[in-house]
């Protein structure tokens, strides 16, 4: 990638949109702008998990204004990520296209181990670089992420259903707070609990943090009222139950220190805070300024520096699935050789589809770990449904939908959501699959691609053609697999003389 010298993330979060803005210095990013905008998208969550009109009006309002403070940056300088609210919307991808011309960038939506990744290095760059373990806690507006590292390295990852938005809606309708709500929105988050406590407790940590707005405003409270010097103790935040229920309502007029725009969501947030406390014994945490747009930049800067987290995955999972090397980096190159000829002299370094034939063609034979016949179907189910660190679940979905086309029947994978681009990454991994099914070092044939709005076009020489009938006859039948999905492929034989005079033109 480039060298940029300003970033900036965008966090569509499920109480509030988030800017965050900050310049590059070496390994470093310093805040230059944030703009805050509480959109509560969960909120606008209805019955049938659909995001109404209005609550979109207004996200798609507060993305005018982020667009306005972005104009001018790279496409490389910027990454939007959606949050739980977007991942359970069933209109999400609906709104997203309106979001997306809205802002001028792509959004994507990260699953909630990702966001809890990324969660942990925005807290991890916040505080001084410590040996021991840290727990971080993040009670967000529709989930909540629980995550055990050291360093800028997570361990134990854990996101789970329930955030101040959706709580506070569920359990405290029209604001009102009594015992019996705030009982059983306890009983609720510790059940979500339950099914981690005991790996968390095993891992053992030395060191309790809190980020985001919850916590932050909690704090703020607990300050304000003389319920805690700094941070959330387990005292202060029962003292805060207890005027909360006192109040039996979010009351800014009443408690010092609360803002009017936390108090709808406060007494969902304080239940869910109070049972992780209760749940995994802890009796202080510390609240940190880092928080899931810091942990973005973070990942973003390491992209456009070369150390990108999606290249990590992808060889962790090449290792796992005993992938053999060999092949890969035969079918790679390959691939990538025919991606590049079929436009030749254009930018490779921030070409985001070369990326994903890169890894594509790496990760393509992963099922046969799994079981030979239909391997790629393995593939594309691992591909999709498994945690890769890095990788938004709209990059994992088309990762899928190309590792799953690059064998087998094309008419099958042409209602899977190929899109346009699609096409050319499935042909160059299709080509070179085929045309290395050898597996051997042979050098591959000379050949010549081109690329139309029909389809596709391959030359090689005629000699080469009638030495390898298997492969010449699988080239027909490839050619009868494109024209089922409405495309051409045409297959040509080239003379001795043609080949020799391409290969002093190249």
């Amino acid at each position: 990638m480039a060298r940029h010298d300003t970033l900036a993330a965008v966090d569509l979060g499920s109480n509030s949109f988030h800017l965050q803005i900050g310049r590059v210095m070496g390994a470093q990013i310093y805040p230059l702008d944030a703009v805050r905008e509480v959109v509560r998208l969960g909120a606008g969550l209805t019955a049938d998990r659909r995001i109404d009109r209005a609550t979109q009006a207004n996200a798609l309002e507060a993305l005018a204004k982020f667009a306005e403070r972005l104009r001018g940056f790279p496409r490389a300088a910027v990454r939007a990520v959606g949050t739980n609210a977007l991942r359970v919307a069933k209109n999400s991808p609906q709104f997203l296209r309106e979001a997306r011309q809205v802002l001028g960038f792509p959004i994507e939506v990260i699953s909630g181990r990702e966001e809890a990744r990324l969660i942990y290095l925005g807290v991890a760059h916040s505080l001084p670089l410590v040996e021991h373990k840290r727990l971080v806690v993040d009670v967000g507006g529709g989930s909540t992420e629980l995550i055990i590292g050291t360093g800028f390295e997570p361990q134990l990852t854990e996101s789970l259903y329930m955030g101040c938005v959706s709580y506070s809606l569920t359990y405290f309708p029209e604001g009102r707070i009594d015992k019996p709500r705030m009982k059983a929105a306890e009983l609720a988050a510790r059940q979500e609990l339950a099914g981690m406590v005991r790996g968390y407790r095993a891992a053992g940590w030395d060191e309790a943090v809190a980020s985001s707005g919850t916590a932050r405003a909690i704090e703020n409270i607990l300050r304000e009222n003389g319920f805690a010097e700094e941070g959330i103790t387990r005292d202060g935040l029962e003292k805060l139950r207890s005027l909360l229920l006192k109040s039996e309502k979010a009351d800014p007029d009443r408690i010092a220190g609360l803002r009017p725009n936390r108090a709808p969501v406060l007494p969902g947030g304080v239940a869910i805070l109070r049972a992780v406390l209760e749940e995994l014994g802890i009796e202080a945490v510390k609240v940190s300024d880092g928080a899931l747009r810091h942990g973005v930049l973070y990942d973003l800067l390491g992209r456009v520096q070369h150390h990108d987290m999606r290249e990590v995955t992808v060889a962790q999972f090449v290792r796992r699935y005993h992938v053999e090397a060999a092949q890969s980096e035969r079918i790679r190159n390959l691939s990538l050789t025919i991606y590049d000829a079929l436009a030749p002299g254009a930018e490779r370094e921030d070409d985001a589809d070369r990326q994903l034939l890169d890894w594509a063609a790496r990760l393509a034979e992963i099922g046969l770990s799994i079981a030979h016949a239909q391997y790629h179907k393995h593939s594309a189910y691992v591909v999709s449904n498994a945690d890769m660190p890095g990788f938004s679940r709209m990059e994992q979905a088309r990762l899928a939908r190309v590792v799953l086309a690059h064998r087998g029947k094309l008419s099958k994978v042409q209602d899977s959501g190929l899109e346009a681009a699609d096409w050319k990454l499935v042909f160059a991994l299709r080509i070179a699959s085929l045309l290395l099914r050898s597996r051997t070092d042979a050098k591959p044939p000379f050949l010549r691609v081109a690329a139309d709005s029909g389809g596709f076009a391959v030359d090689l020489p005629q000699s080469w053609l009638d030495e390898n009938p298997l492969s010449s006859a699988a080239l027909e039948s490839e050619t009868g697999q494109w024209r089922a999905v409405g495309m051409k492929l045409a297959v040509s034989g080239l003379s001795e003389k043609k080949v020799s005079v391409l290969k002093q033109v190249r």
